[in-house]
């Protein structure tokens, strides 16, 4: 394909508009496309002049569709197309106000979002220049919320360009200063790229989770927490499956709390209410009478109970005296007495237990838990931790000074004797 960009010394808004328009007159024979590039580009000047810069990007996008939709690009040929669009985000540059600059962004961006199959990477590529050039910030939140949507559409190759990014979602919020229905929206697309990416469960629960916590309860919030019903229950699922996640607040979330009425969602919420607060026993009555649902969510039964019994350990760690003894593991965890050592040796590893095992006594002494759910009674009982720890150092710093008073004392009486 031939070099796009002229590489005279025209002006290269000019030089876009000539070159676009003579591609997109080709077929037509110079007689006709000779005096229609001319007008296109009598127009583009007019703009230029009258510095009317948001008439200028519509025409330069006019034809941006040859261009992005062109089935083959030689190498030479794509980097034109990057410096014809590169061209084109220019322009929020020279726009007289945020305003005018935010307009020019929204018709980029809706231009690079239409049929996000093509060229998909190069798209998300001058989303992020034009992210880089627009001077406001919620002009940036709105691009880069664009470019999630090209990459939640356009599959793997464009999603790879944008989860490195994630990592500072907090800082771009932050940043951004966009509030809870922006936030919401922000995580909820996060996620929807995130659920089809190997390797990352922890990142989409963790997303799931961000956006859950943006529902208050309130009353102004009725018809979109309704909407999150799906990704409450996937966000339960997520937590069950997973090997590695012994402790979440989701029972704690209105937009979780409100599947306990719900008709279709209820059984997750309870199943949820097992993991959290709750044993072994009371999950084997839950399967027998769910496992159609269990395995329609893609529960393995046999993954389900290892979890359980590690859960249902946490739970008899929380509420003991530090010592738990072998018979109680047995009971709770429904193994027999050779099994006992295993399944601490697996929450050893797992690192959701510290403790010690004495053989003799047929004893576990807990010194750490995880606690399955941190709400406000465990954040009590941290203060409460560390009001008697602060005591203590308090106590001991206070004695080492008063031994250090009596031993410069009897120091100093030492010292007149002598003399």
């Amino acid at each position: 394909m031939a070099t796009i960009v002229n590489t005279t010394e025209e002006e290269p808004m000019l030089a876009v508009v000539r070159s676009t328009a003579e591609l997109a007159w080709a077929d037509a024979g110079a007689e006709v496309a000779d005096p229609e590039v001319a007008r296109l580009c009598a127009e583009a000047q007019q703009h230029v002049l009258a510095a009317r810069w948001l008439d200028m990007a519509n025409l330069m996008l006019a034809n941006a569709d040859l261009l992005l939709l062109a089935p083959r690009l030689s190498d030479k040929a794509a980097a034109d197309l990057e410096c014809v669009l590169t061209v084109i985000c220019n322009l929020v540059t020279k726009a007289g106000s945020e305003d005018e600059a935010l307009e020019i962004a929204k018709l980029i961006c809706a231009k690079l979002t239409h049929q996000p199959g093509e060229k998909p990477t190069l798209r998300i590529k001058v989303l992020f220049s034009l992210y880089n050039l627009l001077p406001s910030l919620s002009g940036k939140a709105l691009v880069y919320r664009k470019a999630l949507e090209l990459a939640a559409a356009a599959g793997k190759a464009a999603a790879d360009c944008v989860v490195p990014t994630f990592k500072n979602i907090d800082a771009f919020v932050a940043y951004w200063g966009i509030g809870k229905p922006e936030q919401r929206d922000l995580f909820l697309a996060v996620t929807r790229i995130l659920k089809d990416q190997k390797g990352m469960t922890k990142e989409y629960f963790k997303f799931l989770n961000k956006y859950l916590a943006t529902f208050d309860g309130s009353a102004d919030e009725a018809d979109a927490i309704g909407a999150a019903k799906e990704e409450a229950a996937a966000a339960i699922i997520e937590f069950v499956k997973s090997s590695d996640l012994y402790q979440c607040d989701l029972l704690d979330m209105p937009a979780v709390a409100q599947l306990e009425k719900d008709e279709k969602y209820q059984p997750v919420y309870e199943l949820l209410k097992i993991f959290l607060t709750l044993r072994l026993d009371s999950y084997l009555a839950f399967q027998t009478a769910n496992s159609s649902l269990l395995q329609g969510y893609g529960l393995v039964h046999e993954e389900c109970i290892t979890k359980m019994r590690l859960m249902s350990l946490l739970d008899l760690s929380g509420h003991c005296s530090g010592e738990i003894p072998y018979s109680a593991i047995t009971k709770a965890l429904e193994i027999n007495d050779d099994e006992v050592e295993y399944w601490i040796v697996k929450a050893i590893s797992s690192k959701i237990l510290d403790c010690k095992v004495d053989q003799l006594n047929q004893l576990v002494i807990v010194s750490r838990h995880t606690a399955r759910v941190f709400g406000m009674p465990q954040w009590q009982s941290l203060r409460s931790k560390l009001g008697v720890w602060r005591g203590n150092i308090a106590n001991a710093i206070n004695t080492i000074q008063a031994n250090k008073v009596t031993e410069d004392g009897g120091q100093g009486m030492q010292g007149l004797m002598i003399r």
